[in-house]
């Protein structure tokens, strides 16, 4: 039986386990591979390691802090989704007060509030969690340079290098790719050094926001309201 079963298992993708039954404690250790096999392929996926997380609530002798932790690290690395929160929900109290867990919650409150030199100073400590997930760095660069652009227009030299944690040469190099890759440009600032212009958008220019609710452009909805009066 344990063999017909296996193969049975091998059939199927992780995906289709979880679709079919969330609920069967039988595919938890497909699940916590699965989560292995999405930190060696810098893949990700919320669905199976959110069904993961609801099984160790039904089955908490067999839940395994390595793989929990790994999961919170994935889930940081796809700010600003809320991806880390939801899989938080689901881990017992008494779990998150594991030395390893307030880390990773202290992370997530200060890429949350935007607070870049604390998050960098912090994770710098706890490298041995961090860098356990390829790509870690990677992918939170990513999400302050998003938000920054979401809130400047031009941000100064040093708020980049703070933000992203890189400097010096590394930091020529990576606005070298920027300029070129994705539409970044280099401004020279009276006495404030260099200044980046960040790509335009709805948010850092407001004018660029399409006037329209519902879907029904402005211009129409002012015509309609001296008819109303």
């Amino acid at each position: 039986m344990g063999r017909e079963r296996e193969r049975e298992v091998q059939q199927y993708t992780v995906e289709q386990l979880v679709a079919v039954n969330p609920y069967n404690p039988d595919i938890l250790p497909d699940l916590e591979n699965y989560v292995n096999d999405q930190v060696s392929s810098k893949t990700y996926s919320l669905a199976a390691n959110l069904c993961l997380l609801r099984l160790y609530q039904f089955e908490p002798d067999r839940m395994s802090t390595q793989i929990v932790s790994r999961i919170l690290v994935k889930a940081l690395m796809a700010m600003p989704a809320p991806d880390f929160s939801l899989c938080l929900f689901l881990i017992p109290e008494r779990v998150q007060m594991e030395e390893q867990f307030k880390t990773l919650i202290v992370l997530s409150h200060y890429l949350e509030t935007g607070r870049f030199r604390q998050f960098w100073d912090e994770a710098a400590k706890n490298r041995h969690i961090v860098e356990a997930v390829p790509g870690f760095e990677q992918e939170i660069q990513a999400y302050a340079i998003h938000v920054l652009s979401v809130t400047y227009q031009k941000v100064p030299r040093a708020v980049l290098a703070e933000a992203i944690n890189i400097e010096g040469l590394s930091l020529d190099k990576f606005l070298e790719h920027n300029v070129a890759n994705s539409g970044w440009i280099l401004e020279k600032s009276h006495g404030r050094g260099q200044l980046i212009v960040l790509p335009r958008n709805e948010f850092n220019h407001p004018e660029l926001k399409k006037n329209t609710a519902d879907g029904v452009p402005l211009e129409h909805i002012t015509r309609i309201f001296p008819i109303l009066g």
